[in-house]
């Protein structure tokens, strides 16, 4: 064996070029990301709590939508505000940029063409999923038969996401049966939105929204007729706690996912939820997901508040993290050390 002594300056250049080296990040599967125009949500740049402090109150008989939007705008609803940004563009490259930062693979969805436009941007970090509700088969001409055709042809890889509770109907309703048969014919993973949207969802233009909608309950004839059926639900089910570990125990394939639940619910709310179904014995069913929209920074939010987890040991941070997604997704050996390269 030979050894080499550095001494010197030549310790101090070798010290000196370790500290400038970039931090190396594990990587990161989003199962729930977004290519939305920057405008969805008002006349950028708007706020978004990470988390909330509160959700606010508006007088009966006033308008509600006035009151969200006014908080949306100023943040005064919010322990800490992530701020859009003002163009498509820079939405686009502010997230590409955090996706690469933290070596995040997202499963992107949004019209076909801007996902396309995305994917095209980060071949590599973006695996194209489909966003849907029964708008789209007006919108993007995308009913079950032009989706069973659109995954045949392996450029889309994931349903999702599903969000037709906003719409007043739930994946059991016999309208949604057909996109359930093409899905598990396929073996297309789904991802269903079964939990919150904005506070005061029916007065913010979706007026068939419901709060029992939010039950993963309403999953459950869809699992009993289709139990090869690759599903999760979005967002975890919040708030609905014992409904959700009632589903996870009664359908061991039902995975969730914790979008937007990891950075806008206050840190105490969160924790507890998340402890609560890792405590029931579910960690191996959770997955990460962002729900990122128009707030890239939502994305490191969301990955630190499960890293810095203090109830979570780190093979569960890794879990659900990466590990659990990639089994759900079923990524060959060959994808996930493609994965860790850096």
């Amino acid at each position: 064996m030979i050894k080499k002594i550095l001494t010197g300056g030549a310790l101090f250049c070798a010290v000196s070029s370790l500290w400038g080296q970039t931090k190396t990040h594990l990587p990161v599967i989003d199962m729930h990301l977004h290519a939305i125009p920057v405008n969805d949500f008002g006349t950028p740049p708007v706020t978004l709590g990470a988390p909330f402090k509160l959700w606010g109150a508006t007088v009966p008989g006033e308008d509600y939508s006035d009151t969200f939007n006014t908080a949306m705008k100023s943040g005064a609803w919010n322990a800490f505000s992530l701020v859009s940004p003002k163009t498509d563009e820079e939405l686009e490259q502010a997230t590409i940029s955090i996706l690469r930062k933290r070596n995040v693979y997202g499963v992107l969805s949004g019209s076909i063409e801007r996902v396309r436009k995305w994917k095209k941007a980060e071949p590599r970090h973006i695996i194209n999923g489909v966003y849907w509700d029964f708008g789209h088969i007006r919108s993007e001409k995308l009913d079950a038969d032009s989706l069973g055709r659109l995954f045949k042809k392996g450029e889309f890889r994931v349903f999702a996401e599903v969000a037709i509770q906003y719409e007043g109907i739930v994946a059991s309703d016999t309208v949604f049966e057909p996109y359930l048969k093409m899905a598990e014919a396929q073996d297309i993973p789904l991802g269903i939105h079964v939990g919150p949207g904005p506070p005061g969802a029916p007065f913010l233009g979706t007026p068939k929204y419901r709060a029992r909608f939010h039950s993963p309950l309403v999953l459950e004839e869809a699992l009993i007729k289709h139990p090869k059926l690759r599903i999760y639900a979005m967002h975890a089910g919040w708030p609905m706690l014992d409904d959700m570990i009632s589903m996870l125990y009664t359908y061991p394939e039902l995975y969730v996912d914790i979008g937007v639940i990891d950075y806008i619910l206050p840190q105490k709310e969160f924790y507890y939820y998340l402890k609560r179904l890792v405590n029931a014995g579910f960690g191996k069913r959770i997955m990460y997901g962002s729900d990122q929209m128009v707030w890239p920074k939502a994305m490191e939010i969301s990955i630190d508040n499960i890293e810095k987890a203090p109830f979570l040991s780190r093979s569960q941070k890794r879990d659900i993290l990466f590990n659990n997604a990639a089994r759900f997704l079923r990524l060959t050996p060959e994808q996930i050390k493609a994965m860790y390269k850096p």
